[in-house]
């Protein structure tokens, strides 16, 4: 039996829930009766259920894909107690009736309910649940319990999904904070222990203290979804303001409850005078919810450095968390599809309120009133100006994506920062263009109209064309829908005492409205919009005493580029742009030549802990041209030496092949105690990626050219070739995540005594049971050898012979001590040093590891080696790999081999070999990897 009603009667679905809470096994044990309506106008046979707690439950859900794709490892070495689920559940309709249900291959936190008979348009079907949640660690997701008895509870509970289109959202879940429920309104019963406190953004409306719990009773109506928050001692306060209460457990020890009333206050009466009404009575603001989206940049200072005062940051955090929760239960939109809306409304809100009450706020806050760092761009940088930055740091990188793409599709940085910011500034971006506070007057609109129900980008685009005449698509087509990038820049200009005539020109040919100003002693004289700038195109303006023109001055457009934007009109050289020189890191000033100075410390054995200063123009933000020279004083040598590199970065925007670098290096070192070489490389890179930006394979193309003078040495026995050269060609595929890796590379070399091939496959897996293996494939061999009696370009077993000085060796020229049990992974691979040590001929290896216990590995080697005259040789070894952090800090304990049992022989400790990387680029990678 169906039961039927109107539309006008009940236009949402209902679930009315009595839960209890099992603290000990972290279990809400649940009766759920829920009223699903039919809103639509199709005929529903199936009912699509989110149960989003149950992807915690699969390692190969999206969930767990997502965590291995951003080298997050804990989720795939957790205990299965620590992961979440879903367990025991029946449905039963009505008529007592087991409903038959499933969850789609794939899609462990979807479950699709099947109807004994479909529903019409405007009927409900009432199902009786029953089902079991088990909480995950919040080591993941900060959602679930932690080992403080604490336990956030945020998308736990069985409902259906939202229906448009004729079919239910089916969205997984992604770590994103994106489900796309149905509303519903909401009565719920909840027990707990006598012992916890217990928090929801749903209205209380009953609690009851029994002997052995707590009964709480909540409601809530026209909802998206709710959270719970339970723990020993609540450390939630609640402020009430006219408009709503406050309930937040924000962290700020410093700020009494005065102080922070007084900021709250602030926030909420912002948002509710340019938003409007929040429509519920009450809103949480947790400090979970904050460390989920923090204010990036103002949580990675040092607390030492402390440059904002703590009741701004206080502010700043309350604002956009409370701003991130607000629209996120307000705004019914898809939250996947178009979150750009979101994000845009935030940012928005969030630099309009900077700029009202606090428009003197800097991006480095106290840092910019010292005199030390005043030449820092970065420290005097206005406060709403690092949110471009944060943008052009991806698209000079080539890797920012169109606003309007799906949520899932944002690789991290994006997600959590670029695409974020920049949606905020591309509204910011129209209002200044329609003028008349127009996008402002949108988004109260907007926000209303979503309390009538479900809207759409649609919805949100026509309100915005209702209220202009200007035609505003190039808004819609290119800045949210393309990642194409706005780069304008002036030719031409001529002057008279009363006019300027300019030519400005599209160097990208993406036509949008661009500002230009007029500066007279920095102050502004004149502003005027220019439209249609297809081409090169000249205009004359009043000059009104300016003494510079500027384009975008207030960086209202997203632009790609500023450094080409101003032309002063004083003098004849009309861009007469200084140099400026900064300690380390600064951001791009477009008005000077930046040259940044930084000290370094490099070592290597020959020359010693060796001082030295690195001179470079790479700011922040990448540079199509950039240099970096670093002279170096060698204190064992008494000498100078030192590297340079020189790039030229092209970017191609629409390709796979989306950057092509060419450059030239060299680098002047030691060798030996009494020699040095000298390598100079011309080279050319290109590399290609896939159109998924969030697939993780790279792949590379690169020539060069490599010209190499050594000094002799009466400390090295060398008769090969002082002075070579070798053309090289390499080719390289990588797909590397947590759970797989897996690697090709291919290396041509060919030079006037010998030439060489080689190829190299890499596999890594980490297994569901926790278990890995790792395995490599080399092979070599020469196409022609002219110098086999040297052996100094041979293939290496155990170390590369590295006459192209590619590899950090810190004494690469020693046979015997610690420098001489350096291990690069390269060629042979092997950790034993056996005989025969190279091959002049051919040679192929295998490399096997499988971790026993954590970070403890067993490793075998196996190959042939075949020098000429002699027949190919056997050769092994195997032993105990300690992978402290894989591929940058590793020890090597050989036991058996062709040696023999090696763990058994004289000085062992000399066996050992180890693997340790110092460079910064380098090891900044390891914690950088899962945002690009």
């Amino acid at each position: 039996m169906t039961l039927l009603v109107s539309y006008q009667q009940y236009a949402q679905h209902y679930s009315q829930m009595t839960v209890e809470v099992d603290v000990k096994s972290r279990t809400l044990n649940v009766i759920q009766n829920l009223t699903f309506f039919n809103q639509s106008r199709d005929s529903i046979g199936i009912i699509v259920l989110n149960d989003w707690n149950n992807a915690y439950s699969d390692k190969n859900s999206l969930l767990g894909k997502r965590f291995s794709d951003e080298f997050v490892r804990n989720f795939h070495l957790a205990k299965e107690s620590e992961r979440g689920n879903t367990s025991n559940l029946t449905i039963i309709d009505n008529q007592s009736s087991f409903l038959t249900w499933i969850r789609p291959e794939g899609a462990p936190d979807l479950i699709e309910v099947s109807l004994r008979e479909k529903i019409a348009a405007g009927e409900k079907v009432l199902l009786h649940l029953t089902y079991s949640v088990k909480l995950p660690s919040d080591e993941f997701t900060k959602y679930g319990y932690n080992n403080k008895a604490e336990w956030t509870i945020k998308n736990w509970f069985l409902t259906p999904a939202r229906y448009e289109n004729h079919h239910f959202v089916r969205y997984s879940n992604a770590n994103l904070d994106d489900i796309a429920n149905g509303l519903s309104d909401y009565d719920l019963a909840i027990s707990v222990p006598i012992t916890a406190d217990l928090s929801s953004d749903l209205n209380e409306t009953k609690k009851v203290k029994n002997p052995e719990n707590i009964r709480y009773n909540f409601t809530g109506k026209n909802r998206n979804d709710f959270s719970l928050f339970l723990a020993p001692n609540s450390d939630f306060f609640t402020f009430k303001n006219s408009s709503v209460a406050v309930v937040t457990n924000l962290k700020d020890n410093k700020l009494t409850d005065i102080q922070k009333a007084i900021v709250v206050d602030r926030v909420v009466q912002y948002v509710h005078d340019n938003i409007g009404q929040y429509p519920y009575e009450k809103i949480t603001v947790s400090q979970v919810d904050y460390e989920r989206n923090p204010f990036y940049g103002l949580n990675q200072l040092p607390a030492f450095i402390s440059p904002f005062s703590d009741e701004f940051i206080f502010e700043l955090k309350f604002l956009k968390t409370y701003l991130n929760n607000f629209l996120k239960n307000s705004l019914h939109l898809d939250p996947r599809k178009d979150n750009w809306i979101y994000d845009g409304i935030q940012v928005y809100t969030m630099m309009n309120y900077i700029d009202e009450h606090h428009p003197d706020a800097k991006m480095m806050g106290s840092l910019a009133k010292w005199k030390l760092l005043k030449s820092f761009n970065l420290v005097t940088l206005d406060f709403n100006e690092q949110y471009s930055y944060y943008y052009m740091l991806m698209a000079r990188k080539n890797l920012d994506q169109p606003l309007g793409a799906s949520k899932e599709t944002l690789i991290r940085f994006n997600e959590k920062i670029a695409s974020k910011y920049r949606a905020g500034l591309s509204l910011r971006y129209l209002d200044n263009y329609l003028q008349d506070s127009i996008v402002s007057t949108n988004i109260k609109q907007f926000f209303t109209l979503n309390a009538s129900g479900p809207t759409t980008r649609t919805d949100f685009e026509n309100q915005l064309r209702q209220h202009t005449d200007k035609n505003i698509d190039w808004f819609f087509k290119t800045i949210i829908d393309s990642r194409a990038i706005v780069d304008y820049k002036f030719n031409e200009v001529s002057k008279t005492k009363d006019s300027i005539t300019f030519t400005v020109k599209n160097r990208t040919g993406v036509t949008v409205p661009i500002p230009v100003y007029g500066l007279s002693n920095k102050n502004i004289v004149f502003k005027k919009w220019f439209e249609n700038i297809k081409n090169d195109s000249t205009f004359t303006v009043e000059r009104k005493n300016a003494d510079k023109i500027v384009l975008n001055y207030k960086n209202e457009v997203p632009e790609y580029n500023l450094r080409n934007n101003w032309k002063s009109l004083k003098g004849f050289f009309f861009n007469n742009r200084p140099f400026k020189f900064a300690f380390m890191k600064d951001l791009e000033d477009p008005y000077y030549n930046q040259i940044l100075y930084v000290p370094t410390l490099t070592y290597n054995l020959y020359d010693g802990l060796s001082p030295g200063i690195r001179l470079h123009n790479k700011t922040i933000l990448d540079k199509p041209f950039t240099f970096d020279v670093n002279p170096i004083y060698s204190p064992n040598t008494k000498s100078l030496t030192g590297s340079f590199s020189l790039g030229i970065n092209q970017y191609r925007r629409n390709s796979r092949l989306f950057n092509i670098r060419y450059g030239v290096s060299g680098s002047y070192f030691h060798y030996a105690p009494d020699a040095a070489y000298l390598k100079i490389n011309p080279s050319v890179n290109f590399s290609i990626r896939n159109n998924d930006f969030r697939d993780n394979r790279k792949q590379g193309i690169s020539f060069r050219y490599n010209i190499v003078q050594k000094e002799p040495s009466a400390f090295v026995i060398d008769n090969g070739v002082a002075n070579y050269s070798v053309f090289s060609a390499r080719y390289f595929n990588s797909k590397s995540e947590i759970t797989n890796l897996v690697v090709y590379n291919t290396d041509l070399q060919l030079s006037g005594n010998f030439g060489k091939a080689a190829g190299e496959i890499q596999y890594r897996k980490l297994f569901d049971n926790n278990r890995q293996i790792n395995f490599r494939l080399y092979a070599g061999t020469f196409l022609y050898n002219a110098n086999t009696e040297s052996g100094s370009y041979n293939f290496g077993l155990d170390k590369p012979n590295d006459y192209l000085f590619e590899y950090n060796f810190f004494g690469r020229s020693e046979k015997s001590g610690l420098f001489s049990q350096q291990l690069f992974l390269a060629e042979g691979g092997f950790k034993s040093k056996l005989n025969p040590s190279s091959a002049n001929q051919w040679m192929t290896t295998a490399n096997v590891g499988f971790n026993i216990w954590n970070w403890i590995e067993v490793y075998g080697d196996v190959g042939f080696v075949k020098n000429r005259d002699y027949s190919a040789k056997f050769v092994y070894d195997s032993g105990l790999r300690l992978n402290f952090v894989p591929d940058y800090f590793e020890l090597y304990l050989p036991v058996y081999s062709n040696n023999g049992w090696e763990i058994t022989q004289y000085k062992y400790k000399e066996k050992i070999r180890f693997i340790v990387t110092l460079s910064p680029k380098t090891l900044l990678n390891l914690f950088t990897r899962k945002w690009f």
